[in-house]
């Protein structure tokens, strides 16, 4: 029988995520907010504003990294949640938020933390293809319960077949497989500014939660 890995090798665990925000080796980030996000951000503006709902949308950032999808969401005015396990990834969160941020910065696991059925949105970028395979089956009943009826998942998703990561691919079949239950796809999109790490496997996809 193999030997188990150390923590900082396995990224179900924070360690592996301590070893490389401290380390520095961090090639998901982007240092801004992608266009996808902020095209998206003006169309879910429009449409609150045409159903007269003044509250600012409620969003969850699950893996929120250095945070800067957090910080774009935060100065529209938007009620955001940033969420990661890692300790490391928070302080560097916190250090690129500044002080003007208004949200809501969580070191918490995505799978136990209390806050069920309170989001209007789920933004995912680099957080489902950063959950070893085993996880996946978890991922959709849990951002179906955080979000409110009819609550949308936006994001980015990464598609391939590699069976090393992460970044850890998903076949299309496989993602309709885990959502559909929950979900109903309402747009895709190719991503036209990936990074290197995911360049040419990412598109963008809105999937609005179906009512209990």
């Amino acid at each position: 029988m193999p030997a188990e890995k150390p923590p900082h090798q396995r990224p179900e665990l924070p360690d592996f995520w301590e070893h490389r925000f401290r380390g520095g080796t961090t090639p998901w980030d982007a240092g801004r907010a992608p266009q996808a996000l902020r095209d998206f951000a003006g169309r879910y503006a429009a449409q609150r504003a045409a159903v007269a709902d003044n509250k600012p949308p409620r969003v969850l950032i699950p893996g929120c990294g250095s945070a800067w999808d957090a910080a774009f969401l935060d100065a529209l005015g938007w009620d955001v949640s940033a969420l990661d396990f890692s300790a490391a990834a928070v302080d560097v969160a916190r250090s690129s938020l500044g002080t003007g941020w208004r949200g809501q910065l969580l070191c918490a696991d995505f799978f136990a933390f209390r806050s069920d059925g309170l989001f209007d949105v789920v933004y995912e970028r680099a957080f489902l293809c950063a959950l070893p395979r085993q996880l996946w089956p978890a991922y959709a009943p849990r951002v179906a319960r955080l979000l409110v009826p009819g609550g949308l998942l936006a994001g980015a998703f990464y598609f391939g077949e590699e069976p090393k990561g992460p970044p850890f691919g998903i076949l299309r079949q496989q993602l309709e497989d885990f959502l559909q239950p929950y979900f109903n796809l309402v747009e895709e999109a190719p991503v036209n500014d990936s990074l290197p790490v995911f360049a040419g496997r990412e598109r963008w996809q809105v999937w609005r939660r179906k009512s209990p």
